[in-house]
């Protein structure tokens, strides 16, 4: 049966929806002997007695008629042309010129698949359109409701830390499916919900190159397709980033279309490349040191300071560097791909999901120092398996004040000199000691095998001629790393 060619700007009411209403008594006869009713979509409501309405029908109509120019001799060809028009359902009045609907009429509804409704003698025809009209008013105002709480919901989520996965996720539960944004290369950046249907995935990406093709001057901004009772469809983002938005729903719902296109506009500018004023004060700092400033000179452009180091493990999607940088307060963050490194002037919390290492507040020519502080205190941090460590430098009234620095540093270069040529001895030797001489601990901080660290330590205790079973010996060698 085909679609209406122009529908109305109210959504349709389900034939099941109609025979549900009470007060109009309708019943179904013929026309649907294994499809639901649900599936019939009602568009309006037209009353004709002509003997071939076809003219008169744009498709999608509950067409009401009483039989006045019906017979059994015609029958079939008039449910023919019924359907040929496109209509959705027939509804025939058994009064006033039929006490009861025709065998012939119901036998031709059953073979030509249309629906065929009796109108009780108590339900005028104008009952009818009236219940119609009043079930699409209702309609609408679900699906307005459903539209504007999902804009509310979609628009909270953008204002998240991390505010791309946040509408990912977002429309995805308002869809009831799957959300997924695609790389200009076709990979899955993100991916939040179900799929629908098997096989869903793998068409959806395939979908997802339509509308970015390799080397297409002017491809599709939008396509859709079906499978297996799922409804797929993919978006380009806006902002020449090659993006691709790709939904996935097992049904459609009224005002899924306008959903969609809010989730479409947010991501866009989500995405999209902009430059304001602290993106201008990175811009500034980081030209001023490729052109060969120091860190003292750069560092004003990016804020007043103090200045901390974070070293981080954790998150698991492509904007997690960006989220954990807004949830510590800052935008200057970079990643290898394992750890996550942001630099902050707000004071460092926990963070959900995260392990972070923490270095002291410095000014920005300590930042070197910093970053290996960081690096130290997220070690420190997997091996004791702390959401975070913060680096501590002793305090004005240590054990290690009473030396004057200078003495101290000639002790530390002379009591390690046997091993400062291997970084790797240094570091186990550090991080062992730190962790009260764990070999598990160590070889977790350090990402190396425990017979790796025992090996290390061996081979510190040989060079330095050390017994590091005694305590004494463990604070000594400590006490000189810390100012080595």
């Amino acid at each position: 049966m085909p679609e209406p060619s122009a529908p109305p700007p109210t959504p349709p009411v389900s034939l099941a929806a109609l025979l549900a209403d009470g007060s109009l008594g309708l019943r179904l006869i013929a026309g649907l002997p294994d499809a639901p009713a649900e599936r019939v979509a009602v568009h309006w409501v037209h009353t004709s007695e002509m003997a071939d309405p076809y003219p008169y029908l744009l498709g999608g109509e509950l067409l009401l008629t009483a039989g006045v120019q019906l017979t059994d001799a015609h029958a079939d060809t008039y449910v023919g042309r019924v359907v040929e028009a496109g209509a959705a359902a027939l509804g025939f009045g058994v009064a006033p010129v039929y006490d009861t609907v025709p065998d012939s009429l119901v036998e031709a509804c059953d073979r030509h698949g249309l629906p065929l409704l009796e109108i009780p003698r108590r339900t005028p025809f104008t009952t009818v359109a009236r219940g119609v009209w009043r079930l699409m008013a209702e309609a609408r105002h679900r699906e307005l409701r459903r539209v504007t709480e999902a804009q509310q919901g979609l628009a909270a989520a953008a204002a998240r830390p991390d505010p791309v996965p946040a509408v990912l996720r977002q429309l995805a539960v308002r869809l009831g499916g799957r959300a997924v944004l695609f790389a200009p290369d076709g990979a899955e950046l993100h991916a939040t919900g179900r799929d629908p249907a098997p096989g869903s995935r793998t068409a959806l990406a395939r979908l997802a190159r339509v509308v970015n093709p390799p080397g297409a001057a002017s491809p599709p901004t939008s396509a859709t397709d079906t499978l297996g009772g799922a409804r797929l469809a993919a978006y380009a983002l806006g902002g020449g980033q090659g993006l691709v938005l790709g939904v996935a729903a097992g049904s459609r719902e009224a005002g899924d279309h306008t959903v969609t296109g809010v989730a479409v506009v947010l991501l866009s500018l989500l995405t999209a490349p902009h430059q304001g004023a602290a993106e201008a004060g990175r811009s500034a700092a980081l030209v001023r040191l490729l052109l060969g400033a120091t860190p003292t000179e750069a560092a004003p452009l990016l804020g007043p300071g103090p200045w901390t180091v974070v070293h981080a493990h954790g998150g698991d999607t492509p904007f997690a560097a960006s989220a954990l940088a807004a949830a510590l307060g800052s935008a200057l963050a970079e990643t290898d791909g394992a750890t996550v490194r942001v630099l902050t002037d707000r004071p460092v919390t926990a963070q959900p999901g995260w392990t972070l290492g923490a270095s002291a507040a410095v000014g920005p020519a300590a930042l070197a120092e910093a970053d290996t502080q960081a690096e130290r205190a997220l070690r420190h941090a997997e091996a004791t398996r702390a959401d975070l460590v913060h680096h501590r430098e002793p305090g004005p009234d240590a054990l290690t004040a009473l030396v004057p620095p200078e003495e101290a540093a000639a002790h530390a270069r002379a009591r390690l000199a046997p091993i400062a040529g291997s970084p790797a001895l240094t570091e186990t030797l550090r991080t062992w000691l730190s962790l009260h001489g764990s070999w598990d601990r160590t070889a977790v901080a350090l990402t190396v095998h425990r017979n790796t660290v025992r090996h290390r330590i061996a081979r510190c205790a040989a060079l330095l001629n050390a017994d590091l079973d005694e305590a004494d010996v463990r604070m000594d060698l400590w006490f000189a790393l810390r100012r080595l």
